[in-house]
C-alpha cells in the first residue's frame, strides 16, 4: 500500500499531497514521541518490526503496492506511538528495498499510522474483555485499518491527479476484500496474545489523548 517514489510529484497539487502528509505525519510523530514512556519502547519496536516483516512481501497495483499491512493491529496495540512504529519501518523499506521512496516517505506514513490510531481508540477497550470480544477487536481494528488506509492512499491519488481516478476506484474495491484478510489475520493474533501474554495488549492512559480527557476527572 505504498504509494511509489516520484508516482505524484509531477505537478502542484501532488507536491502539495506530498508536503501535508509530511507535515501531519511529523506532528503525530513528534505527538507521540513526547508521551512515550520508557516501558513502551520495546513494545513499540517489536510491532514496528512485525510491521516491517509482514509489509515486504508485496503485490504491485499500478503505483501502488499491495500487502499485508497490520496496521490495525499495530494502532490497536500502541496507540499514537503506530507513527514512529510505522515511520521508523517505511523508512527502513525504503532505504534497503526501495518500497515507496523518501519523498512519499510522509504520505505513506499518515496512510496507515493515522487509521491505526483510529482503531485504537474505537476498540481498544474491547480487548480487556477478552474471549470473542478481543477476537472481534482484532479483525474490527485490522479490516477497518487497512481500508481506511486504501481511502486515504485513494484520496492522496485523486487530489495528486486526475489520471489516477481509475486506480483509485479500483483499488478502493479491492480494499474492501483485502480488509477481510486483515481483519482475520489480526483477529487471529490478538486471540494468540490474549492466550500467551495478555498484558502485551493492554492499552496506557498515558497516550495522550485518553490523559487529556481524563484530567478535568482528576
Amino acid at each position: 500500500m505504498h504509494i511509489a517514489e516520484g508516482a505524484i510529484s509531477g505537478s502542484l497539487s501532488g507536491i502539495a499531497v506530498l508536503a501535508s502528509g509530511a507535515a501531519l505525519t511529523a506532528a503525530g510523530t513528534g505527538w507521540a514521541l513526547a508521551r512515550l514512556k520508557e516501558e513502551d519502547i520495546p513494545r513499540t519496536a517489536l510491532l514496528s518490526a512485525a510491521f516491517f516483516v509482514a509489509s515486504l512481501i508485496h503485490v504491485p497495483v499500478g503505483v501502488i503496492n499491495v500487502h499485508l499491512v497490520l496496521n490495525g493491529l499495530v494502532g490497536l496495540v500502541l496507540g499514537w506511538a503506530a507513527f514512529p512504529a510505522i515511520l521508523v519501518a517505511l523508512w527502513l523499506q525504503a532505504v534497503f528495498f526501495g518500497y515507496g521512496g523518501i519523498t512519499t516517505l510522509g504520505i505513506n506514513t499518515f496512510s496507515m499510522a493515522a487509521p491505526a490510531v483510529v482503531c485504537h481508540y474505537l476498540v481498544r477497550r474491547w480487548v480487556s474483555a477478552g474471549g470473542l470480544s478481543a477476537a472481534c477487536a482484532g479483525f474490527v481494528a485490522g479490516g477497518l485499518g487497512v481500508f481506511l488506509s486504501g481511502l486515504t492512499v485513494a484520496g492522496a491519488l485523486v487530489l495528486s491527479a486526475e489520471q489516477f481516478q481509475l486506480a483509485a476506484m479500483l483499488f478502493t474495491g479491492a480494499g474492501i476484500v483485502w480488509a477481510v484478510v486483515e481483519g482475520i489475520v489480526s483477529a487471529a493474533t490478538v486471540t494468540a496474545l490474549r492466550q500467551f501474554d495478555p498484558n502485551f495488549l493492554q492499552w496506557h492512559a498515558h497516550d495522550g489523548l485518553a490523559e487529556a480527557v481524563a484530567t478535568p476527572e482528576s
